[in-house]
């Protein structure tokens, strides 16, 4: 399955076509963040989901997601996807330490991992970041919906997600403990 991307507007230090070199040599690094609204006690009460058209015309559901730029922390590599993706009053808490809940290895064929990307051997760092304002969807995404965990965890939700994020959806709310 390939994904329709919007351009970033600030590639970074590569070229479009030096991007698709590093792309079949090496593995990148991205960030990906899973939207949550807590309760009072920092309880998860809701997942943001992502709504995106792929390249073959399908609808798909993801979460946030990109890549870490040179010279560029995480921290901010999260903040500035966080961002892109659910606009700029949505507000994010960034965790104190940047320990993610799980790292993710996509390759661009079936593997041991589970998770696939057709462009290229990536490595993901994930998060659970609970936003506190109001999300408006940029870029490439038609909407953001918010469900509850059990919503978004179910099997429906999971088929809908691209390249084997509903493992790690299911991964990221157990290590918040609203999932077993």
């Amino acid at each position: 399955m390939t994904t329709v991307r919007t351009p970033d507007p600030n590639p970074g230090w590569l070229s479009d076509e030096e991007l698709e070199e590093a792309r079949r040599r090496l593995p990148l690094v991205y960030v990906e963040a899973i939207p949550v609204r807590v309760d009072g006690m920092g309880v998860v009460t809701e997942v943001g989901m992502l709504l995106r058209v792929n390249s073959a015309g399908s609808m798909s559901r993801t979460i946030v997601s990109g890549r870490v730029l040179r010279g560029e922390t995480l921290r901010d590599a999260l903040y500035r996807h966080l961002e892109k993706d659910l606009g700029p009053m949505a507000f994010p808490q960034l965790p104190a330490s940047p320990v993610p809940f799980s790292v993710a290895e996509y390759l661009p064929f079936p593997s041991p991992t589970k998770f696939t990307d057709d462009r290229q051997h990536a490595v993901a760092l994930a998060y659970v970041i609970p936003v506190t304002g109001t999300c408006d969807p940029r870029q490439d995404a038609l909407e953001l919906t918010w469900m509850t965990p059990e919503e978004a965890a179910s099997p429906r939700i999971a088929d809908e997600l691209e390249g084997g994020r509903g493992a790690l959806l299911r991964a990221g709310l157990a290590s918040v403990g609203v999932l077993p």
